[in-house]
């Protein structure tokens, strides 16, 4: 719905009160699920250093087990980052749908 659509509340227009919205560009979300996809790609590929470098520190063949320790708690957070994420955006998206009802 355009703006200009909109009727005037006490006289003030949606244009006048809202002009920078007039900016706003509309997007297909591509954008958005490409960033989702790339931090889960990344946590991907956080746990799987962190199982490798588990594995070499169970068998001994890692020198020093800090960085085992250290790849897993970067797996361990970033998996909780996508997560917290993405539950803003299921969230989200349950808010819009409840005001739409």
């Amino acid at each position: 719905m355009p703006l200009s659509a909109i009727p005037p509340i006490q006289g003030v227009t949606a244009t006048e009160y809202l002009p920078s919205v007039q900016n706003v560009q509309e997007t297909d979300g591509s954008a958005f699920a490409s960033v989702l996809t790339g931090a889960v790609d990344n946590v991907q590929n956080l746990h799987g250093v962190s199982n490798e470098l588990s594995l070499k520190a169970v068998t001994g063949d890692l020198d020093d087990i800090h960085d085992a320790t250290i790849a897993s708690t970067r797996a361990s957070v970033a998996l909780e980052l996508v997560a917290a994420v993405r539950n803003k955006g299921v969230d989200a998206f349950n808010e819009i749908m409840r005001m739409q009802a």
